[in-house]
């Protein structure tokens, strides 16, 4: 059995103990702000941490802005899509009474625990990450020094806070490996700080981008969240399909018709093949008018929200500078005790 898959058998289990004690959990998740959320990132994770945090595990999410350079130069609009990434949270539902919503740069301490968590990994374990590997392909690019020590810079982001639990798609669980190692490495060498963190793996369907590929800020083929109603139309009718009236679900031989079924069946409580099923010979302006109509129905009240948050200009920055001092409170803690059991609390002012 391979990873994934074992740590998918091990679910119905974290499930239960979450359930029936849901505050001995704390839950660290986030994502880059590399541009608009959409509509995979939607159904795919900020859902599931919305329940997470309505049954009362805390939860903190981090915007990873410093590893927005790890493959690029830093985006000219990082700052407008942090504050497009908070709109998204808080019209999803997050409650910043109960969720801490914070940036990566604005938490040194955090970033400080990078020296000691890289002395406990060999330079060819970071090599074997799969995400530096891919991320080092799409760049081409010469592996830089900060790419390359990507997962120990997750394990920061984890650890910092005493994270036990972080949800993650079978793409991520090697950063969930390699910071269950660094916090055994850690406690085993220098005496129990870290919990092990579990990951936390859900059966969301992965929604096709537009073009068939998976939904993806960096393929430009996704349903972004601030979309209007029009532009989401604008993209859809965009979409590349094919002249055979009769709709089938193809990934591979008809893409473009694929990633419209597989929006349309998420937003519709149903599969590609019912939806292909029930267009029939209509052809693919009639699967494009019945995507439209689902997606924008499924994000009206998302939008709608969203709308109203807007208005109120000064919420966004509230709620980040409160998260951004709680993350740096618990950030704090943490490395003042990593130097205590490392013997360097001489270091502190008296």
């Amino acid at each position: 059995m391979d990873s994934f898959a074992a740590t998918r058998a091990r679910m119905p289990e974290l499930q239960r103990r979450i359930a029936a004690d849901p505050g001995r959990f704390r839950m660290l998740t986030g994502e880059r702000p590399t541009g608009p959320l959409h509509l995979g990132h939607y159904v795919g994770s900020i859902t599931e941490r919305v329940h997470l945090q309505n049954l009362g595990v805390e939860t903190l999410v981090i915007l990873a802005d410093y590893q927005v350079i790890t493959d690029r130069d830093i985006a000219a609009r990082v700052g407008d899509h942090v504050r497009s990434a908070i709109a998204d949270y808080l019209a999803a539902g997050l409650d910043p009474d109960r969720t801490t919503i914070f940036t990566h740069s604005a938490v040194p301490a955090l970033n400080q625990l990078l020296v000691p968590f890289l002395s406990l990994v060999t330079e060819a374990e970071l090599h074997r990450n799969p995400t530096v590997k891919a991320e080092l392909a799409a760049s081409g690019r010469a592996l830089s020094g900060l790419l390359l020590t990507y997962p120990v810079h997750q394990a920061a982001d984890i650890l910092f806070c005493k994270g036990n639990l972080v949800p993650v798609g079978k793409d991520n669980l090697p950063h969930i490996e390699i910071t269950r190692t660094i916090a055994r490495r850690f406690n085993e060498r220098y005496g129990e700080v870290f919990p092990v963190p579990e990951a936390m793996v859900t059966d969301a369907a992965e929604i096709l981008g537009l073009d068939g590929r998976k939904m993806s800020k960096s393929y430009g083929n996704a349903i972004a969240l601030s979309m209007s109603a029009d532009e989401t139309a604008a993209a859809i009718r965009r979409t590349r399909t094919d002249s055979d009236r009769h709709i089938t679900y193809d990934p591979v031989e008809r893409p473009g018709v694929a990633g419209l079924l597989s929006t349309a069946a998420i937003c519709l409580d149903s599969t590609p093949q019912r939806i292909a099923e029930r267009i029939g010979d209509a052809g693919s302006g009639a699967l494009k008018a019945l995507t439209t109509e689902a997606v924008n129905s499924f994000l009206a009240g998302h939008r709608a929200r969203r709308a109203q948050l807007a208005a109120d200009p000064g919420l966004i920055d509230s709620v980040l500078r409160a998260g951004n001092k709680r993350a740096n409170d618990l950030a704090d803690a943490t490395l003042a005790e990593v130097r205590t059991q490392m013997g360097m609390s001489y270091a502190e002012a008296r």
